[in-house]
């Protein structure tokens, strides 16, 4: 299978021995151009874009806007790809959507750069056209989508990473929002049950890399779209590779700590996914998951505890780390006939984990510190809502996690029901 891109720009990594081979930097996009990142998930976007939001006064000065009102402007691009959002938020609107395009035009012919993982759930060619087209128009508001079109300010860039380093981190977040199916079976509905849509079609739409760069191909044109396939050996690559881009001095981006987006760990996973259960058992609404639970319990969670270097880990089997290899190489090579430029080196996508990293996890464990914690978040939520009396909280040092676990499932929520 054919491995090399048109415009092929590869670091030629050894994956055996973790060396890396030298790269030169990409060529930098036009002055004026519009950066789109469109993700897909669990590719960087969250470090990229903080880092963008951070830097983006200093990135002023180099020529460069970021104009979006916040690190992520996430609610904008799932209006414009009609996407519902996170389970029981509200749903956005046109009007956060035409936000975004104001600030956008508003940088008149400087380069501005926009990032969000959702625009890679964009449904069809009209939603992606009318994506490029929005933001690709000139200041001139009069002009129709027909008449004046300037997407060839528009440039999308993807991010890549392995479908075995995806599916993992995936599945935390789909529980998250309410998954209650476990990793192996979710991979066995993912990987070995067609159609493959359940009980999360969007994986697909997002992770199918080939089939979403050739959807943005047939609107935008190969020569507007980069791929970037992600080294997770080389932390700062990333940001290297949008500095080059955009044509910013070597330095400038740089990580931002966010405990806030970390990725559960298998066993705070598997208790939110159990109190996921109690939670659709229980028929309580959606509102109340979204505030006590996600915005609550594990926000807290996340922002309180520290991972162990000892926790156990989301663990992916053999079978299905080599079907995630399989598909991978099916994909840079139908990549690699786009005629796409291409950042990095595709055979990463292909590679198969060591066996080591592949052996199976002991039993999860959750710490009552970090039961705990998750229980205050939901219960401190609740004290703070005024349509709730204030939650009195009993000690919790020495209760044992299991019933930690079902206070917050059965006792906590079934309070909150009458939400």
């Amino acid at each position: 299978m054919e491995t090399d891109c048109t415009h092929h720009d590869s670091a030629a990594p050894e994956a055996e021995t973790g060396e890396t081979v030298p790269k030169s930097a990409p060529t930098p996009l036009p002055p004026g151009t519009r950066l789109l990142h469109i993700g897909p998930h669990k590719t960087g976007t969250t470090s990229i874009q903080s880092a963008l939001f951070a830097a983006k006064d200093a990135m002023a000065g180099h020529g460069v806007d970021f104009p979006a009102h916040s690190r992520h402007p996430m609610e904008a691009a799932l209006a414009v790809c009609a996407r519902p959002g996170m389970m029981g938020d509200a749903k956005p609107t046109d009007r956060h959507w035409q936000r975004l395009v104001d600030a956008v035009h508003a940088t008149g012919r400087r380069t501005s750069v926009v990032s969000s993982e959702f625009f890679a759930d964009a449904p069809d060619d009209e939603a992606i056209a009318r994506i490029v087209d929005d933001l690709g128009r000139g200041q001139g508001r009069e002009q129709s989508r027909d008449q004046g079109r300037d997407q060839g300010r528009v440039h999308v860039l993807v991010t890549l990473r392995p479908l075995a380093k995806i599916m993992p981190s995936q599945w935390q977040q789909y529980v998250q929002n309410g998954l209650r199916m476990g990793y192996e079976d979710w991979l066995e509905h993912m990987l070995r049950k067609a159609p493959y849509e359940k009980p999360n079609p969007s994986f697909w739409r997002r992770h199918r890399h080939d089939r979403l760069v050739e959807r943005w191909v047939r609107v935008v044109g190969a020569e507007n779209v980069t791929v970037v396939v992600v080294d997770d050996r080389d932390r700062d690559g990333l940001m290297r590779t949008f500095e080059s881009l955009l044509g910013l001095p070597d330095g400038l981006l740089v990580p931002v700590p966010d405990t806030a987006n970390r990725s559960l760990t298998l066993a705070e996973t598997e208790m939110l996914r159990k109190l996921n259960m109690e939670f659709r058992g229980n028929g309580l609404p959606d509102e109340v998951y979204s505030r006590m639970v996600r915005g609550g319990a594990v926000m807290h969670m996340k922002n309180a505890c520290r991972p162990a270097p000892d926790d156990a880990r989301i663990s992916t089997p053999r079978w299905a780390l080599e079907a995630a290899a399989d598909i991978g190489a099916e994909m840079a090579g139908r990549i690699a006939a786009m005629g796409v430029r291409v950042l990095g080196d595709p055979a990463l996508l292909s590679v198969v984990p060591s066996v080591a990293s592949a052996e199976e996890t002991a039993s999860p464990r959750i710490d009552p510190e970090v039961a705990a914690h998750a229980l205050y978040g939901a219960l401190a939520v609740a004290a703070a809502t005024p349509a709730y009396p204030p939650a009195s909280v009993r000690s919790v040092h020495q209760t044992p996690s299991k019933e930690l676990v079902r206070v917050l499932g059965h006792r906590v929520l079934k309070r909150l029901k009458r939400a």
